[in-house]
């Protein structure tokens, strides 16, 4: 089969397989390699110490698979259909912590792979003698250099992928093959003159377009960092408990973003009707039960009751005090020390509302 009519082919098995949007990008060395090695050396990865390694693998994505030709990068949308599934309204404050749209429901990486290895197995017996190898945020794979390149969207000022219709909201993933499949066109610049996901930013932590300092982001904060916070870090998170998406929600595109609707990717209801005291009062084996298969175990148990006492600590709510200072005696003494900052920067802000 000639290389156009075989990216069709894949591409449409993509979108029966359940993804939204999917494209074909040529296994050479990434146009921006270079810049990552510029980020790397200025330190912006703060504690993920992962992107250090195998670095020459992610310029050369050819060493992903032996005999590699083509990459079949794909998308999935997580954004929910208006008026669903938002983040809480005041009236609503309390009965979800603040947690980014897309680790609510089941965790993309299973989802997504079980999608690429169907599809895999199919490129395999339609193609014998070819090989695949599937990622999703897996391995040394610089994927937003790669569907960029397939034309999944253009690298916005945020560092995340923009589409036209679907703005930012979607996830990606890859299928490596040896297959010579024809590239797709990559889409031109999004974002402009315009500087609103820079200005949303409450941390600083994108300084300048298209560079992310990760030990200013709350994601990095919330999500990668194990141990105790900075006691800086801990007023920059504000009321996350898991990753933050207030760049995202500023950016023009992501206004009324297009794609499917996945029900995989909703808040549960073991999870919806847990609010921050519930979270920090979680024992181990309720956590186990509750985010069985959820993004969310990335923070790990003593990361999520951590940063809900930072939440309601930030929140300044005296109806916390009762969890915060239950959770003094905690046998996490993590936790235990930052339900006591929390307890005292809620007494901090009923002095200065009483003042």
């Amino acid at each position: 089969m000639e290389p156009r009519a075989a990216a069709e082919l894949l591409k449409a098995w993509a979108l029966e397989e359940g993804f939204d949007r999917a494209g074909v990008a040529a296994v050479e060395a990434p146009e921006h390699g270079e810049a990552f090695l510029r980020w790397l050396a200025r330190g912006d990865q703060a504690g993920m110490g992962y992107l250090e390694r195998r670095v020459e693998a992610r310029l050369d994505p050819a060493t992903m698979l032996t005999g590699a030709r083509s990459v079949l990068c794909v998308a999935l949308q997580y954004h929910p259909l208006a008026g669903e599934d938002d983040p809480p309204g005041p009236e609503r404050s309390d009965l979800w912590p603040r947690v980014a749209r897309y680790a609510r429901g089941a965790d993309y990486h299973d989802l997504m792979t079980a999608r690429l290895r169907r599809l895999a197995a199919r490129v395999a017996e339609a193609f014998p003698g070819s090989a695949t190898r599937p990622y999703v945020d897996t391995g040394p794979v610089l994927e937003r250099e790669l569907a960029a390149r397939a034309g999944l969207g253009a690298i916005g000022k945020h560092t995340n992928l923009l589409h036209p219709e679907a703005g930012s909201w979607f996830l990606l993933g890859e299928l490596f093959t040896t297959l010579d499949l024809a590239p797709d066109a990559p889409l031109a610049d999004l974002c402009g003159s315009c500087t609103r996901c820079l200005e949303a930013c409450p941390t600083g932590a994108l300084p300048e377009p298209y560079r992310l300092v990760s030990d200013r982001c709350i994601s990095y904060w919330t999500i990668e960092h194990r141990g105790p916070l900075p006691e800086a870090a801990r007023a920059l998170v504000g009321e996350w408990v898991f990753g933050c998406d207030l760049c995202q929600e500023a950016c023009p595109w992501n206004a009324a973003p297009a794609g499917a609707d996945h029900p995989e990717l909703r808040l549960p209801p073991e999870r919806a009707e847990l609010d921050l005291a519930g979270l920090l009062r979680l024992t181990r084996e309720e956590y186990a039960a509750r985010f069985r298969g959820s993004p969310m175990k990335r923070a790990k148990y003593e990361g999520l009751r951590r940063n809900a006492a930072v939440a309601m600590g930030n929140r300044g709510d005296a109806r916390y005090a009762p969890a915060l200072t239950a959770a003094l005696g905690d046998e996490d003494p993590i936790v235990a020390s930052h339900a006591a900052w929390a307890l005292e920067r809620i007494g901090d802000v009923q002095a200065g509302r009483d003042s």
